[in-house]
């Protein structure tokens, strides 16, 4: 169990952050097997002739899935922390690239202790003296092949959740921002503090530590499962599942529920129903559903007339969410 401090200076230190680099590492973990797909299953066999190419023909990427962990520890140098919120891949695999050959060696050597021995052509590449170039060479190849394609769409779920979470901290506190953050994520207030409370192993085996006035670093992802950060070269950090990413990353077959849905409003109008698993911008909609502006503005005036979804103007955009009613369709 992890329990986290946190005082009220610290909503206002609070970040968030998208990162694209961890999105491809995520995203590789999924497709090795090396990460449960769940829901993502779907993708696992769409993009599994990409993967297989990838693999072919940049043999670097086995020697970064062996480096795959789960409860244990992984080479920090392949995936830093983002340096600002704006998800820039490039600058991120720059930072890759400029990591000190020593900590390279170092991570790596102390990511494999307590792993089987690898393959003898991993350990060639582990142990040759140009293992970062080739890391970050497939690194970018897997970005390419796995995440690139699909990102402007994938980024924007992101947003969407970022800006639901950041509003929902800001307005209502700790308790609404994490009450759906993880099954596995929870609050306990304090007085005018409180802790998060983050289970990660066994309940009488706490580690305890105190933010301090540093804030929270809050990154949803795509393909990942919640990770917690509470050492350097990390802040304290929370890595997320996003909302609303089974659908957008190719759901089977509508069944049960859905279909009904789908019979009820029509295929295109559940699809924009579904998408409003978190509030968004009509454009940002169009993004990720690969519809014409048109036609998802002409979906959202018959779910608003329906009394499906509702409309809320912030500055110069304009939000559509779900109404109770229309949550309870798309939910069944």
């Amino acid at each position: 169990m992890l329990a986290i401090k946190v005082g009220p200076v610290d909503v206002a230190h609070t970040r968030y952050a998208i990162s694209p680099l961890g999105e491809a590492m995520n995203a590789l973990r999924v497709a090795a097997g090396k990460q449960p797909a769940g829901p993502l299953r779907p993708w696992v066999e769409r993009i599994a002739p990409r993967y297989a190419r990838l693999l072919r023909e940049t043999p670097a990427v086995g020697a970064l899935t062996t480096l795959f962990r789960r409860g244990g520890y992984n080479a920090d140098f392949i995936h830093p922390p983002p340096s600002g919120p704006g998800g820039d891949f490039a600058v991120e695999l720059a930072a890759v690239r400029a990591t000190p050959p020593r900590q390279v060696r170092a991570e790596i050597a102390r990511n494999l202790v307590g792993l089987r021995t690898p393959p003898r052509h991993v350990q060639r590449i582990l142990a040759a003296p140009d293992v970062l170039t080739r890391l970050s060479d497939a690194i970018e190849a897997t970005w390419h092949a796995l995440v690139e394609p699909d990102w402007p769409r994938l980024r924007t779920v992101l947003e969407r959740d970022l800006v639901l979470r950041a509003g929902h901290l800001a307005m209502y506190g700790w308790a609404a921002a994490l009450s759906d953050l993880d099954p596995r994520v929870g609050w306990r207030s304090e007085g005018a503090d409180g802790v998060i409370e983050v289970r990660t192993g066994p309940r009488n085996a706490w580690e305890r530590h105190r933010l301090g006035g540093k804030g929270l670093l809050l990154m949803p992802t795509v393909f990942g499962t919640l990770i917690s950060y509470v050492e350097p070269p990390w802040p304290y950090a929370l890595v997320y599942p996003a909302r609303g990413v089974a659908d957008l990353l190719g759901p089977p077959p509508p069944q049960g529920g859905a279909a009904a849905l789908a019979r009820l409003v029509g295929p295109h109008r559940a699809q924009v129903l579904r998408a409003l698993a978190a509030p968004a911008t009509t454009t940002q909609l169009v993004r990720q559903l690969g519809l014409s502006l048109g036609a998802v503005g002409g979906h959202l005036a018959v779910l608003r007339e329906s009394g499906l979804v509702t409309r809320t103007r912030t500055g110069r955009s304009v939000h559509y969410e779900r109404t109770p009613l229309g949550e309870s369709l798309a939910r069944d």
